[in-house]
Parts: C-alpha cells; sequence; structure tokens
C-alpha cells in the first residue's frame, strides 16, 4: 500500500449517517406538524384582539425561522468526513531538498493585551517543527510597532540557537517554551536532566530580561545597542503614526550545533492616521507581499500570536494534502482546529467551541471545504493572490528551492511593499490576498476562494496542532461573538454571499453550511422574542401553545425532548461533561440575545466596525474565580445589561406565575397548569439556566460580581417591560 502511486491521506465517512438520517427526517415532520397548527388553528379568545393575534404571529415567525435554521444545521451532519495522513510515504517520495518552502507568518498587535514572551514562544515553536530549517522562514508582524516586541523577539533569536537543538535531541512536544517548562516533569534520564536545567536556565533569563522591560515601558539605551534595528524607534511617533520597519534577524544563521536555522523577520507595516490600515487583513497581505521577496514559499501557514505549535510534524500533515499526486491540485488550503489551553473542565464560557470543531467542522469538510477560520492554517501562495482553478494546474514540488541570503540594499524595497500608500489603485483586498471590508476577513477570504473552484480540507489530528487562549470573562466572550456574528451578516451582504454568488457551482451542502454561521445575528431576533414572549403570556395567562390534552402537544414535545437529547448526547460524544454542556446552552442564550442583537443593529444602523483584541493577559483574582469556574461578570456594559434585563424578566414573571398560582383553587390551577404546561418549561428552564447570573446579581460579594449600576438598570428594566406587555 506504501507504493509510488499510494495516496499521502485517505478519507473516511462517518458511521451512523443513515441513523441520523432518520431521526432527522422524524424531526422534520414534527416540524411541518407544528406549521399545520399554527397555521390552521385560531389562537385562543384571551390572545385574540381583532383577528389574528400578534402574540401568535411572532410565534409563528420565530418556528419558521428556527425551522429553516435548524434545516441548515443538518447540512453539517449530513456527510461528516475525516481525513488521515501518511507522512512516512511523503519522506519516501520526497527527499528533504524536495520539499517546498514554507513561510509561517505570526501575528500580534498590542504588547499590553499579547504579552511579547507569549508571542516570542509562538516564534520559537514555529521555528522548531521538525522539518529542514533552510525550508523555514518565519515573520511575526507586529501592527503595534512595538520595540518591545521587537526586543523580545531579539532576544528569542538568540535563544533560537539553543532552543531548536534542545527540541531536536530529545523530540519534545510542545516546543513552545512556555509551554514546555510549564507541563513538563523533570527528565529522568541524566544526560536529559543536565541540557534541560541549562536551556531551562537561559529561558527563564530571556523571560526575565523581557518583562523587566515590559515593566519599565520602553527599552533602555544600553539594550538598543545590542542591535542595530532599535534606531528605526528613533523617529518613530505612535503605534498608528510611524513609518515600516523590516529587520531580518535570522538569514542563514546556524545553532549551537552547526545546523541552519530557519529565517527570521520583523516586520511593522507603515501606519499613517489619514489611511485606514485594514486591520489583520491588511498585516497579511503586507506579509505575503515582504515574504515574496525574502523566501517566496509556495505554502504559508498563519497562526495567531497566542496559539502556539502543539505538534511538530504538523507541516508534514499539511503537505501530505497539498503534495498528493490525485487530488493535491485541488486543494487551496488546510484547516486546523483552533484548540485552547486553558479551558476549564465544564467549560464555563463554552471555550472550546467543541462541537463546532468535532461536528461541524468535519460536515463543512464533506460538503467541499471547510472554512478558513484565520489561525492554524496552511495556504498555496499562488491562490491567495487570486488564481482560479481550472483543473489541470499543478505544481512541480519537486523543484530546486534553497533560500537565498537576503541582501542589504534589498530593505528599502521591501519597506515599499508594505507601505500604508502601495496597495492604492491595485487589487489587493479585493481579487488578491485576505479581502477587505469585513471583521472577519478570514472567512471572507475563503469563501472566495471556494467560489473560484478551489476545495479545502479540515484536518482534525488526535495531537492537536495548535493550542492557544480562550477569552476567560463573560464580556470578552460576549464582545468576541458580537465580532464574529457582525463580521459573517457582512459576508451574507456582500459580493460574495453564500446565498447568491456562484449559486449552483457550489455545493449546495457548503452554501447551507456557510449559513449557519452568516445567520447568527438574524437568528437574535426569534431567540429574543421566545426568550420573552411565552414568559409574559403565561404570567398573562395567555397559551401560546396547545394543551398538554390535546393531540397538538405531540409535535412540540417531541421537538422539545428529542432536539435536546441529540444536542446532549452529542456534546458527550465530542468528549464534553453535563455540566459543560449546561453552561453552553447558557453561554448560546446569552450570545443569541446580546451579541448577536447588538451586532444586527450595528449593520442596520451603520455603526463603525471595528477589530477588538482579545485580552492575554488575567489579574490573580479572575484567573482564581476562572479556575473554580464561578462567572465573571464585573463589567457595566450594554451586553451585560442586556442579558441581566431579560434574565430578570423571565424570573419576575415565573415568580408572578407561582404567586398567581398560590391564590387558585385546586381544579383552577391544574387546568392551568395543564393548559399552559409548555410555558412552563420554557419559562423554567430559562430561570434555571439564569441561576449563576441570579446570584452574581443579589448574592457574590466579590469583584466578579454584577456592577451594582446594571443590577439596578436590569430590575427597573425587566420590571418596566413586563409590565407593558402584561398590559398590552
Amino acid at each position: 500500500m506504501d507504493g509510488e502511486n499510494s495516496s499521502l491521506f485517505e478519507t473516511k465517512r462517518a458511521k451512523g449517517r443513515k441513523l441520523h438520517r432518520v431521526f432527522a427526517t422524524t424531526v422534520l415532520v414534527s416540524i411541518i406538524w407544528i406549521w399545520v397548527y399554527r397555521a390552521t388553528q385560531q389562537p385562543p379568545s384571551t390572545a385574540v384582539s381583532g383577528g389574528w393575534s400578534w402574540w401568535w404571529t411572532g410565534m409563528f415567525m420565530a418556528e419558521l425561522w428556527f425551522s429553516l435554521y435548524w434545516v441548515f444545521t443538518q447540512s453539517v451532519r449530513w456527510n461528516p468526513t475525516y481525513r488521515r495522513t501518511f507522512k512516512q510515504r511523503l519522506s519516501q517520495r520526497y527527499n528533504e531538498d524536495q520539499l517546498p518552502r514554507v513561510d509561517i507568518f505570526v501575528c500580534t498587535a498590542d504588547p499590553k493585551v499579547e504579552p511579547p514572551i507569549m508571542v516570542v514562544s509562538t516564534v520559537l515553536s514555529v521555528m522548531a517543527y521538525d522539518y529542514p530549517p533552510k525550508k523555514l522562514a518565519v515573520y511575526l508582524s507586529d501592527d503595534g510597532g512595538s520595540e518591545l516586541t521587537f526586543y523580545a523577539l531579539t532576544q528569542a533569536a538568540i535563544f533560537s540557537k539553543h532552543w531548536l537543538p534542545y527540541c531536536r535531541n530529545y523530540k519534545i512536544e510542545p516546543r513552545s517554551p512556555l509551554a514546555y517548562f510549564k507541563s513538563a516533569s523533570r527528565p529522568t534520564n541524566t544526560k536529559q536532566d543536565k541540557d534541560y536545567t541549562t536551556i531551562k536556565k537561559l529561558f527563564e533569563e530571556m523571560k526575565d530580561r523581557t518583562e523587566n522591560v515590559m515593566k519599565n515601558g520602553r527599552v533602555h539605551d544600553e539594550l538598543r545597542l545590542e542591535h542595530k534595528g532599535f534606531t528605526e524607534w528613533d523617529s518613530f511617533t505612535s503605534p498608528k503614526d510611524h513609518a515600516t520597519i523590516v529587520q531580518v534577524l535570522l538569514d542563514q544563521n546556524e545553532d549551537a550545533e552547526g545546523h541552519s536555522l530557519p529565517k527570521l523577520v520583523y516586520l511593522a507595516r507603515e501606519k499613517r492616521p489619514d489611511h485606514f490600515h485594514n486591520f489583520k487583513a491588511g498585516a497579511m497581505n503586507a506579509l505575503i507581499r515582504v515574504s515574496s521577496k525574502i523566501s517566496s514559499g509556495p505554502i504559508i501557514l498563519n497562526v495567531d500570536c497566542d496559539m502556539y505549535s502543539n505538534s511538530s510534524d504538523t507541516v508534514r500533515d499539511a503537505l501530505c494534502f497539498f503534495m498528493d499526486e490525485e487530488k493535491g491540485h485541488e486543494i487551496a488550503f488546510v484547516q486546523y482546529p483552533q484548540c485552547f489551553e486553558n479551558v476549564t473542565k465544564n467549560e464555563v464560557y463554552g471555550g472550546s467551541m467543541r462541537v463546532i470543531f468535532e461536528v461541524d467542522c468535519h460536515g463543512l469538510d464533506g460538503n467541499g471545504g471547510i472554512m478558513y477560520i484565520g489561525t492554524g492554517c496552511f495556504h498555496r501562495r499562488d491562490i491567495l493572490l487570486g488564481k482560479s482553478f481550472d483543473g489541470e494546474s499543478r505544481i512541480d514540488w519537486k523543484m530546486e528551492n534553497d533560500q537565498k541570503e537576503t541582501p542589504e540594499n534589498m530593505i528599502e524595497e521591501l519597506k515599499n511593499l508594505a507601505s500604508c500608500t502601495y496597495e492604492i489603485d491595485t487589487e489587493w483586498g479585493k481579487e488578491m490576498g485576505l479581502k477587505y471590508g469585513c471583521p472577519v476577513e478570514d472567512i471572507l477570504t475563503g469563501l472566495s476562494i471556494h467560489c473560484r473552484g478551489w476545495k479545502s480540507v479540515y484536518y482534525n489530528p488526535n495531537r492537536k496542532a495548535f493550542l492557544g487562549v480562550s477569552t476567560t470573562t463573560l464580556d470578552q466572550t460576549l464582545v468576541q461573538y458580537k465580532r464574529w456574528s457582525e463580521g459573517d451578516l457582512l459576508v451574507l451582504i456582500s459580493k460574495y454571499s453564500p446565498a447568491w454568488f456562484r449559486l449552483g457551482k457550489v455545493n449546495p451542502g457548503l452554501i447551507m453550511g456557510y449559513l449557519v454561521y452568516c445567520l447568527w445575528a438574524p437568528s437574535s431576533v426569534p431567540t429574543l422574542y421566545y426568550s420573552i414572549v411565552p414568559s409574559v403570556c403565561l404570567l398573562k395567562g395567555v397559551p401560546l401553545f396547545p394543551a398538554v390534552t390535546s393531540g397538538w402537544f405531540l409535535p412540540f414535545s417531541y421537538i422539545i425532548v428529542s432536539i435536546t437529547a441529540f444536542d446532549y448526547l452529542e456534546f458527550l460524544q465530542c468528549g464534553g461533561t453535563t455540566k459543560g454542556w449546561w453552561n453552553g446552552r447558557r453561554i448560546s442564550l446569552y450570545k443569541r440575545t446580546s451579541s448577536y442583537l447588538f451586532a444586527l443593529l450595528d449593520i442596520i444602523l451603520g455603526s463603525d466596525l471595528s477589530f477588538v483584541i482579545s485580552s492575554k493577559v488575567m489579574d490573580n483574582d479572575v484567573q482564581a474565580r476562572y479556575e473554580k469556574e464561578m462567572m465573571e461578570f464585573g463589567v457595566s456594559s450594554p451586553l451585560t445589561t442586556t442579558v441581566a434585563t431579560i434574565s430578570m424578566l423571565n424570573l419576575v414573571c415565573f415568580v408572578g406565575v407561582i404567586m398567581k398560582s398560590m391564590l387558585m383553587d385546586t381544579v383552577t390551577r391544574g387546568v392551568y397548569y395543564e393548559t399552559m404546561a409548555v410555558h412552563v418549561v420554557l419559562c423554567g428552564a430559562l430561570v434555571l439556566l439564569n441561576m449563576p447570573l441570579y446570584w452574581a446579581l443579589f448574592v457574590r460579594k466579590d469583584k466578579g460580581k454584577i456592577p451594582d449600576s446594571v443590577t439596578v438598570k436590569s430590575v427597573v428594566l425587566a420590571l418596566f417591560i413586563s409590565t407593558v406587555l402584561y398590559f398590552m
């Protein structure tokens, strides 16, 4: 099976697909049954005011939306695909000199929220791949233009001369020194233990120097003398107003054992106040242009600065897809999952995105292409530059592709390539490079690549390829999902919208898969309606669902029970816990009723779109609460206030119903609960989901509780809204 014509990877379809399709069919039948109920049954007389009640009509509209959205989610469960690579075949077929050059882009933007020691640990982890060093070139894009980050990188360049031999000799994992020394136990081998002590001492010294510079807020003059590159900051004005800075730190250098080191380049593209810089997409496009003159690797890997390499085999795994003789020519990019090392056992903020990466992404892969998610992705350079698929284009990977030294006189040309005026009147950001005009430039770029006829691959190995840092507070989580949902909606209304662009030429399942995410923001409206109206109608005594004794009750009960059970079992199958699933339901509710809602409003009102960097720095109190899985509120914001208000409204309605039922006689109470059973279940579930929030509102005294100002606003707003709706 390992002959010359053997494939470098294999593809398998998931088991149990037929069983799932039977289940999905039963759900669809129940959905249609509910539609018939809404369309043919008259609303209760208590809910009617001159014809069909708007309460009833609103429920019908919300249920139509949920049904349509559910159909879209089935597209990623219809044909999930799993991949396996054969790296030994790659090694047999291509010697080290025949392997392609790989350029690696690491992006950072602010040393205050992305600590330089974390950034350079990520850089060191990708420099240490099990791959010929002379074929690797690592570029750090610093959109903050910080001398602090540059200092850290100069120290990392020196440390790499000792770190790479240590990684190579002892085949350690992971190869981020920050992660390795945090998790590794002391070696039992005497020789390795001696080297371990030495290398750890060197790392701690580098870390101390870097952190001391951070504390001082500047690089002192005596340290500036260590590298000529610091003269670039002599004319530096601010992070948003400075000339291009390009420094080649390692080029044809050797490590402590005489082996080659990868190229290492620092880039801070030009920034001027009167030029829009297009956030991460602009930084990536500048890297593509600059790297084309230095190393010009046909394969590009981009990672966020907090996503360190957790497996040294990742490059070779990716090449198994690109270099496969039969299907490699169809593949534009290979996407790895975005995994996190700091997610708690029960995922208090749903931070692992477990079902997305273990279910949805495999389903998208089965439909012809995973989305580009902005990090942990290998691209073909020519396709990023706008090349379309013609079915015949193949790359001869067995070419002479040694790197050459970068001449000093090239630096000025490189600076011009990263200037803020270079892209004027060009196709950059339109037909070349990453796309502009959207907060989720990655999704838009990947979609445009699929629209040009290319396929992509999702590879999820047992040992995670990359590990990063997830959000650690509720506000960070909500802000992050607001940006994502806002960007996804912009994709939906863009030139490359999956709803209409190249319709008929792209796999329908892939289109539906994209729509699952593009419709996040609009989903806020029916969710908000379902979160408020049934609870208020419960308090009013207006039934919007059939009574338990009615035959129409069956489809509603089946949908509630079956979908909940399926969701729960799917989460457990993906490796989650029961409490983790419950926490995920809570965060999903908060995202839909706040993040997605504000994203939708921003698009409708035309608000300015901004790129918000999630902080990778936590104070000790926040860290302690996070590890105890206590939700961190502690911030007064519109998002938090919205969540608290809706939660309080449900509590007011639930408590009101209990008090109201206590005044009823036994027979009346029985009839009431029989008629309002579905309302009670929905409102009760919402109250149970919100228990940690109620605790933060009224009981907790620590700094992570909900601020008093938010408590007052949410209580007043909840009472006002429930009163107004009650008397409507």
